[in-house]
């Protein structure tokens, strides 16, 4: 297969920084040679510093479009259950073409930021009355376009949502654009198959949503038909976001949600946890040494009031953890990353919770647990530049002021907790350049759809 030459100037290799890296990537995007101290004649060069693109593994894009919408207090104490109702009410109004230029603009903010690959976490399925539309998955595959557009990376992770809470209680009015059983739910991800076969850089999930929407049964039936088809598919839950939650599944079945799912289900490297923010130590401890990937929306969690994750025990424990924008009140991987830790030191009431031992970099730590947490929850072969990955790479000014004089693992300290996503100059996905100089190839139409919409939904 044919391949093309990449120089960079700098970049970030598994073994660490290097000068001079050439890659060689071929028609699919993939690198298949690395090479360094390569000064000439191996393809046009970009000047920077190239590290890994993230993957933001968990988006609700019609969100996106209400971000900033909810700061505005109610009558009573608010909560992240009336900025519920207010999305609900929000996420009636949206039709397939708004859903497609939201989520398009949506995709190219987070490729601007640093992302190249986002999980969809999907619950928008029928029209407005709660109906289904003639093709049962039109609004996620209206997200698959969006991302073609932008060019970003994709896993689909379309979520089976049945129930209004513990012990199948019907579902809330707001929420009925969500609802299916298990072969209505099941049809949408045959349907997704079908359309993903020659799709570049697509790959599908699912996303039973939490344990208050679904029961142990459905969970059972959904997963069982799923591993029929592809036992190594990604599965998302929603689990352990709030205290009510965690008091309501206690009241129910006596056991915690985490804690509770562990007697459903194995978990493994192939499930990841969205939140997981109110567990117990125990099951910390036990869902770090399962494997399971805690996915970590940080910005978003601070938003909504949801709490902190036990972030210091969980990595101490061996837990992997990947981050996500979620609500997309930030779609900002630096920023992401850094309260993160911010939230550990105001927790903990000391510095550098997370750097994993003495003289180690917090910045590094965070970055690279979250490329390889990131690129194992959505199934995507990127998280690293070294042969074999797509090459999802960003570019880091080192002109920036937040960058200048910078070098070694102080790149990703000073990016994380100081430039964020300014810092970013050129993003490459599959070896395509994306975003150059700091906007993307298509950013003038997509934005110019994204306002028709968004016009036509504040109208």
């Amino acid at each position: 297969m044919p391949e093309r030459k990449l120089r960079l100037s700098s970049a970030l290799l598994p073994e660490g920084f290097a000068d001079d890296v050439a890659l060689g990537i071929d028609d699919a995007g993939f690198i298949t040679s690395v090479t360094r101290n390569v000064t000439a004649g191996e393809g046009p060069l970009v000047h920077g510093i190239a590290i890994p693109g993230l993957a933001n593994i968990h988006s609700h894009a019609h969100q996106r479009a209400m971000a900033g919408l909810a700061e505005i207090s109610g009558p009573g104490e608010d909560s992240f259950w009336t900025w519920r109702e207010a999305m609900y009410r929000f996420a009636l109004k949206i039709g397939p073409d708004e859903l497609e230029a939201i989520a398009a603009q949506l995709y190219v903010e987070a490729l601007k930021a640093g992302f190249t690959c986002i999980g969809e976490f999907q619950y928008l399925h029928h029209t407005p009355d709660g109906s289904p539309y003639d093709n049962p998955a039109e609004l996620s595959l209206r997200c698959l376009e969006a991302g073609a557009i932008a060019g970003i990376a994709i896993t689909m992770l379309p979520t089976l949502y049945s129930f209004g809470g513990f012990g199948a209680q019907p579902p809330h009015e707001g929420q009925r654009r969500f609802i299916n059983n298990a072969a209505s739910y099941l049809a949408i991800v045959a349907q997704l198959r079908k359309n993903i076969v020659e799709a570049k850089h697509v790959r599908l999930g699912i996303s039973p949503h939490s344990l208050r929407a679904v029961t142990p049964e459905l969970l059972r039936e959904a997963i069982a038909e799923v591993n029929r088809i592809d036992p190594k598919c990604p599965i998302h839950m929603h689990v352990a976001e709030q205290r009510k939650e965690v008091e309501e599944c206690i009241a129910f079945t006596g056991k915690r949600p985490v804690e509770l799912l562990m007697t459903l289900q194995d978990l493994s490297p192939r499930w990841c946890l969205i939140h997981a923010t109110h567990m117990n130590d125990e099951e910390t401890d036990r869902l770090a040494v399962s494997g399971t990937i805690a996915g970590l929306c940080p910005m978003t969690e601070a938003n909504l009031g949801d709490g902190i994750f036990n972030g210091r025990r969980f990595l101490a424990g061996g837990g992997h953890i990947a981050i996500g924008s979620d609500s997309h009140i930030s779609v900002n991987p630096a920023e992401d990353l850094r309260q993160l830790e911010y939230s550990q030191r105001l927790k903990h009431e000391r510095r550098n919770v997370l750097a994993g031992g003495p003289r180690q970099s917090t910045g590094r730590r965070l970055f690279d647990l979250a490329a390889a947490g990131g690129a194992q929850a959505l199934n995507q072969p990127q998280g690293a530049i070294a042969k074999g990955r797509r090459a999802d790479i960003v570019i880091l000014d080192p002109e920036h002021p937040a960058l200048i004089g910078r070098s070694g693992d102080s790149i990703l300290d000073s990016w994380i907790f100081s430039g964020g996503r300014t810092c970013v100059k050129h993003v490459f996905v599959g070896g395509q350049h994306l975003v150059q100089n700091g906007r993307h190839v298509r950013e003038e139409q997509i934005l110019k759809e994204f306002n028709r919409s968004l016009t036509r939904l504040q109208g």
